[in-house]
């Protein structure tokens, strides 16, 4: 891009044109084609060198110095008519001319000159202002004309005051610029001026984008920067603060007040205490007085004017009552003069007066107040019965009961058809009145079904309550609030023939119909239900009723029916099926024990409104969200649904089992997961749950069963061999589970069945063959690290600590990166080589494996054992530097440290990884050693909650019911650890995977990891 500053119309040109690649010719010639200047007249200049076509036109403008965004200057010579040539001056012309302005003759060469008042004259005259008339222009522009444009001797006044000035007044001011607005100020701002704006604009972002990041890392470090070289007072005294929670409460007594010291409360204030006058106190009890007789100045003048200069007497008491009248008569005003109603509205007294209570005179000057106020709305409109209702409650709360009783009573006369004043009446009469009170109200409106309820209740014994309720029912035969009523009160006959008389009165009400329906028998049951599905054909609680009934009597088959033609009848009728509803129904059914029922509501509404690929994420949502509610019957409903449309489904088959695993009989189980494998066949973990299910139940040969069914099915699956491994070991059948290992080697079992074979030769102390399926296993399998373990380890137990480090070392050549083969080679070294062998190989393995927490613990761990307290520290601190969100480490350091910095760890631990369970585990125990129980318990049943596969949180929270908890506590963790079933475990795995331990139970190895963690806990305690 190149820009031409042309003096055509003062623009500045852009032309978009790359200078590698463009001539000067050919840019002399894109101007004569888009700006239609002559080519023999451009006259192009680079800094105020001319550049000539005709010499260097081939040249491209990067070889002539012309870059990206260069400035060239195109002059254009105005052509016109000849001028006559100019006579040539003589020397001394210039003694005609005018002299400049200022002008001192002799100046230059010292001699100062002298001005006299005639010179000067008696004033000066005004500035020539320019002639700005058209003929003026005209005269200007043909002195213009010609070869060139002289100026004239204005503008070469102007000029020199601009010069001495240093700025031109008249220059344009520029908002962004200022004065200074550049080369360009006067130019016209077009089109192309825009673009190439937008275009610039365009550039800074992209540049400013570019930088953006750097900047704001620059800055975020020098934020920081600041911060660290200048922290807060709160952040200088954070360490101080936390040591305060070691003060006791004397000593926090003990510390003195700082008080106040400022210099506005040590300014000594000027108090004086003037006596009161005579005059003062003699005035403010005149003004109290209450004066009856005139003074002899009043009785001069005849008692009829007020003699000048006297003080008229106030009466306080005439002032208000004259302010009452005054406001009685704006109230009056207030009223509409049409319709009678005031604009008050006096329903707000109704609650704000229940809790009043007088205490003090300001209140008793309110309530008389707001008895003038609703004296005046009573008196505007009696026809209001709120305003008669909110003066009785008023004269209540001021405990004028009898006058309370005399207004509403004035009320009831007044509005007799409303029902409010009548029940406030009642509510204010006293207990033998009241019965009279209602008696007039229920004859005054024997239609308020509100009036009859409370002459019900007025009533001591049920006979009187009926006999009334009857009676009102003898006005009211359609009230369905009193025919409820009078039910409840009769026995089962009456209430039975007083429902066949309700639905006569109250056909449309359903309530009434299902009342009937439950108190009829079952072939009366169904007529009633019949004659209210014909009076109310689109309620559905009929249907659903009728379902239930059928139900009640054994006739199970006819449920579904009843439910599918209900919901076809229904949808006849328009209504529209909610999905959602007749779910809670089916919810509802299950409760009320009608099983079938809720069976069928399911069955035939579940898919209503699913779209048809949405059907097994909702329809497993739903059944989840049933068995969350405890609703297991809607649920199972749902997945026995299910399961007919999704047939291969294994998910669905999956969470099926597990809910009649939780909530179901081994006999319902058996039969879904019979049902399952006949579908599913070739899904392992269908038979697998089967034969677990069959061996925890004691049947060990139908569990053998199910695995030679599940072999037969699936021939070349690993589980299924691993599986019956296992039955034939946890059951004491080595020979068995010997020889279903040999099978499965011999048919290319995989690394684990070669693991499985080596475990059952140590279990029968076959240390040979063991030795020999290790190896033939490692020559076929070198890199899985367990093999080199367990070879390792049989060499330790034998007593060949070189062959078991060769073996510890040969591995970690195939496992490099095997954490747990470099912690044996680290812990065998330790006890054969010392410490500083250990560590050397700690070392290396970190450098191998660069921020794994085990390594680290492992390292911290072995200087503490040693004594060396200060290096495991040191260790201790580059390891949360290197593993800043490892759980384990940040227990290890809270165990660690002194007794009076666990909170401050543990504080920070949690910050820094609160859902961690190690982290959990170690803050229960520093609660637990605070003998905070509770505390200790909820941390240690969140830790075990978050993970419940590892045995060390359930051995740690185990002890503490024990020493802590109730025998029911115990029972309930111990259960818990069973139902987990705890695999691993730094403490869990050393006990459960000692050979003396095997085939042990759950219960067993729990206790026994008790009782290591005691024998660990009593070592420390010793040591120090």
């Amino acid at each position: 891009m190149v820009f031409v500053n042309s003096p055509l119309k003062n623009k500045t040109l852009v032309l978009n044109l790359n200078p590698s690649t463009t001539t000067l010719l050919s840019l002399s010639l894109h101007i004569q084609r888009n700006y239609l200047v002559p080519l023999s007249q451009q006259r192009l200049y680079l800094a105020a060198r001319l550049i000539s076509v005709a010499e260097k036109g081939a040249l491209t403008l990067a070889d002539l110095g012309i870059s990206q965004n260069s400035t060239l200057k195109l002059h254009v010579p105005l052509l016109g008519g000849m001028q006559a040539p100019v006579a040539p001056k003589g020397r001394l012309d210039f003694l005609s001319t005018k002299p400049p302005p200022n002008y001192v003759a002799g100046l230059g060469r010292g001699a100062t000159g002298f001005t006299t008042r005639s010179d000067i004259g008696p004033a000066r005259a005004a500035p020539d202002l320019p002639d700005r008339s058209a003929a003026a222009i005209g005269a200007g522009a043909a002195a213009g004309v010609g070869r060139g444009r002289g100026k004239g001797t204005g503008e070469e006044d102007d000029e020199e005051d601009n010069e001495e000035k240093g700025y031109d007044e008249n220059q344009k001011f520029d908002e962004f610029e200022g004065n200074d607005a550049g080369l360009f100020a006067s130019a016209e701002y077009d089109e192309e001026d825009k673009d190439a704006d937008e275009v610039w604009e365009a550039i800074d972002k992209r540049m400013d984008s570019r930088r953006k990041d750097r900047r704001e890392a620059r800055l975020k470090e020098e934020i920081e920067k600041y911060r660290a070289s200048n922290p807060k007072i709160t952040e200088q005294f954070a360490d101080l603060k936390r040591k305060l929670y070691t003060l006791s409460a004397e000593e926090w007594d003990n510390i003195p007040e700082i008080g106040d010291y400022s210099l506005r409360n040590k300014k000594k204030r000027f108090e004086s205490f003037v006596p009161v006058p005579d005059t003062l106190l003699e005035k403010a009890r005149q003004e109290k007085e209450h004066v009856s007789a005139l003074d002899p100045k009043s009785r001069a003048a005849g008692g009829t004017e007020t003699p000048w200069a006297q003080t008229p007497v106030t009466d306080l008491t005439a002032v208000g009552e004259g302010r009452g009248t005054v406001l009685s008569l704006k109230l009056d005003r207030l009223s509409d003069s049409v319709s009678g109603l005031t604009v008050v509205d006096p329903k707000g007294y109704l609650t704000d007066l229940k809790s009043m209570k007088i205490t003090s005179d300001a209140e008793v000057s309110d309530i008389n107040k707001a008895r003038l106020l609703l004296k005046s709305v009573t008196q505007t409109n009696p026809k209001h019965p709120h305003g008669w209702i909110a003066a009785a409650r008023l004269e209540e709360v001021a405990a004028k009961l009898q006058a309370a009783q005399q207004l509403i009573k004035k009320g009831c006369e007044e509005c007799p058809k409303s029902e409010d004043v009548w029940l406030e009446a009642c509510r204010l009469a006293s207990h033998s009145d009241a019965k009279a009170v209602i008696a007039r109200g229920v004859k005054a409106i024997p239609n308020s079904v509100k009036l009859w309820m409370q002459a019900a209740k007025l009533e001591q014994d049920d006979v009187n309550k009926s006999r009334v309720l009857r009676k009102g029912l003898e006005n009211i035969p359609d009230s369905v609030r009193l025919w409820k009523a009078v039910v409840e009160l009769a026995n089962e006959e009456d209430a039975r023939v007083l429902l066949q008389r309700a639905v006569e009165c109250c056909p449309l009400h359903v309530e009434l119909w299902l009342a009937l329906a439950r108190l009829e028998t079952y072939e009366n049951a169904k007529k009633v239900l019949n004659r209210a599905r014909e009076k109310l054909s689109k309620e559905p609680a009929i249907w659903i009723t009728g379902a239930k009934l059928e139900e009640a009597n054994g006739n199970t088959a006819m449920v579904g029916k009843i439910i599918e033609r209900g919901i076809r009848a229904l949808q006849r009728e328009g209504v529209e099926i909610d999905r959602e509803m007749w779910m809670k129904e089916a919810e509802a059914a299950e409760r009320a024990g009608s099983v079938a029922t809720c069976q069928a509501i399911i069955h035939n509404t579940i898919q209503v409104g699913v779209d048809e690929e949405d059907r097994k994420r909702t329809w497993v949502a739903d059944a989840e969200e049933c068995k969350k509610r405890g609703s297991i019957e809607t649920a199972r409903a749902i997945y026995a649904h299910a399961l007919t449309v999704f047939l291969t489904k294994k998910s669905i088959w999956l969470r099926a089992a597990q809910l009649e695993k939780s909530h179901g009989t081994r006999e319902s189980l058996d039969s879904l997961l019979r049902k399952a494998v006949t579908y599913i066949p070739t899904a392992e973990v269908l038979w697998l749950m089967g034969a677990k299910e069959k061996w925890l139940a004691g049947d060990v040969p139908a569990a053998r069963a199910i695995l030679q069914e599940a072999y037969a099915a699936i021939p070349n699956s690993e589980e299924i061999w691993l599986a019956a491994f296992k039955l034939e070991f946890e059951n004491h059948e080595p020979e068995r589970a010997r020889m279903l290992l040999a099978k499965a080697r011999e048919r290319g079992g995989t690394e684990r069945v070669w693991m499985k074979s080596a475990i059952v030769e140590r279990e029968l102390g076959n240390n040979v063959e063991e030795r020999r399926l290790l190896d033939e296993g490692l020559k076929r399998y070198p890199s899985f690290f367990k093999l080199w373990l367990m070879l390792g380890q049989l060499e330790e137990r034998l007593g060949n600590l070189e062959k078991a480090k060769d073996t510890y070392e040969l591995g970690l050549k195939h496992c490099p990166n095997c954490i747990p083969l470099w912690l044996s080679v680290a812990h065998l070294d330790e006890k054969v080589n010392g410490i500083s062998k250990a560590r050397a190989v700690l070392t290396m393995a970190r450098k191998r494996n660069p921020q794994n927490p085990e390594l680290w613990l492992a390292a911290v761990r072995a200087e503490s054992r040693h004594g060396f307290k200060k290096e495991a520290d040191t260790l201790m601190a580059k390891a949360l530097q290197e593993c800043p969100m490892s759980g384990i480490l940040w227990a290890a350091s809270v165990e660690m440290a002194p007794r009076p910095q666990h909170r401050t760890k543990s504080r920070d631990a949690y910050k820094r990884c609160g859902d961690d369970p190690h982290v959990l585990a170690a803050v229960g125990k520093i609660f637990w050693h605070e003998r905070k129980v509770d505390k200790a318990r909820s941390w240690f049943n969140r830790a075990v909650t978050l993970a419940p596969d590892i045995g060390d949180f359930w051995a740690l929270y185990y002890k503490f019911e024990l020493q802590h908890g109730t025998e029911e506590t115990q029972k309930d963790v111990l259960n818990r650890c069973i139902a987990a079933e705890p695999k691993h475990g730094e403490k869990w795995q050393a006990v459960s995977k000692a050979v003396e331990n095997s085939h042990q139970p759950t219960e067993f190895i729990l206790k026994k990891v008790v009782v290591a963690l005691g024998k660990e806990e009593h070592a420390a305690e010793n040591g120090k």
